[in-house]
């Protein structure tokens, strides 16, 4: 996943809207979990590599926060949960 924030962004056409980091970053995971390559390699190139991987981290704070916050568990356990690694 994380291999193809290093594709040089596509050229955009001069009426093309610029997109922030948070909208990138949200088509991008949104297209990884739907398996959409064609979606997610044009969220690729709205914004920097390096922009989209704050923004994919930004997201993933924010929804491991929110799943703890539902579930009542502590974000350590949510994150330990979702990748399959034994809790403490």
């Amino acid at each position: 996943m994380f291999g193809r924030f290093h594709k040089p962004a596509r050229p955009r056409p001069a009426d093309a809207r610029q997109h922030n980091i948070f909208e990138a970053a949200a088509a991008y995971v949104a297209a990884c979990a739907e398996d959409d390559q064609d979606a997610l390699d044009e969220a690729a190139g709205w914004v920097s590599p390096e922009a989209l991987s704050f923004g994919v981290r930004e997201l993933a704070c924010r929804a491991v926060i929110a799943l703890a916050r539902d579930r009542d568990e502590s974000p350590t356990t949510v994150v330990q949960e979702l990748m399959g690694l034994p809790t403490a």
